[in-house]
């Protein structure tokens, strides 16, 4: 998973109040392999008014907006359903920070294990810049994870909170399976003296090996 540190890219407004997780990514397609990508399923119902025919008025279709890494959003982003293909489809587009007032729960927790920084703001403010972005088409914004900052279109700085477990695994890049692996030492130091005290239970148990990723070389 790549590190959030800090992040300078074009913004693009949601205006939607309560777009829910199958607005994002609809059950029909659930199914998919996640290695298949899901950067052409996000939004799909919202951007494509017939097969490979784009809807115009959305935003992220118009030229200024393609390429955004940022949104800014209303209320209740990602509300419904639990489905992790939600934050999938949105990194897989490009996107690495969603600002709004606030987020679905489920959807909240499945976010940071795939890199995505979710940042809750007042309405005020993200009603102000959701406008700056509409009068300004392909602005960008800045997000420094460390110093905890939103920079707004304007230039305006604004501090966000994030819990300090959250901060830490978004800025070393670790998923779930990355920060078990931080503790292999100690899992397999555990292991090892509960291999010793009852050694009856692992007589035809192979050496405990270290901890790999998926896909690791044997």
């Amino acid at each position: 998973m790549e590190p959030f540190t800090t992040l300078t890219a074009v913004a693009a407004p949601i205006d939607r109040p309560n777009l829910d997780t199958d607005q994002i990514v609809p059950a029909r397609f659930l199914r998919r392999p996640k290695d298949e990508g899901y950067a052409g399923i996000l939004f799909h119902d919202l951007r494509f008014v017939a097969p490979e025919q784009e809807d115009p008025g959305f935003v992220l279709n118009r030229p200024p907006f393609r390429g955004a890494r940022i949104l800014v959003a209303d209320r209740n982003f990602a509300g419904g359903s639990s489905r992790e293909a939600a934050v999938w489809s949105l990194v897989d587009y490009g996107i690495r920070c969603v600002i709004a007032v606030s987020f679905g729960d489920i959807f909240w927790e499945n976010a940071t294990g795939s890199g995505l920084l979710l940042i809750r703001v007042d309405e005020a403010a993200a009603a102000a810049w959701r406008s700056q972005l509409h009068a300004r088409p392909g602005a960008t914004m800045s997000v420094d994870l460390e110093r905890q900052e939103v920079v707004a279109p304007d230039g305006t700085i604004l501090p966000f909170e994030i819990e300090p477990a959250r901060k830490r695994r978004l800025l070393l890049g670790l998923d779930d399976i990355g920060l078990t692996l931080r503790h292999d030492a100690a899992i397999r130091a555990a292991a090892g003296k509960d291999r010793a005290r009852r050694p009856w239970l692992f007589r035809h148990a192979a050496s405990p090996t270290p901890l790999t990723k998926p896909g690791d070389a044997p």
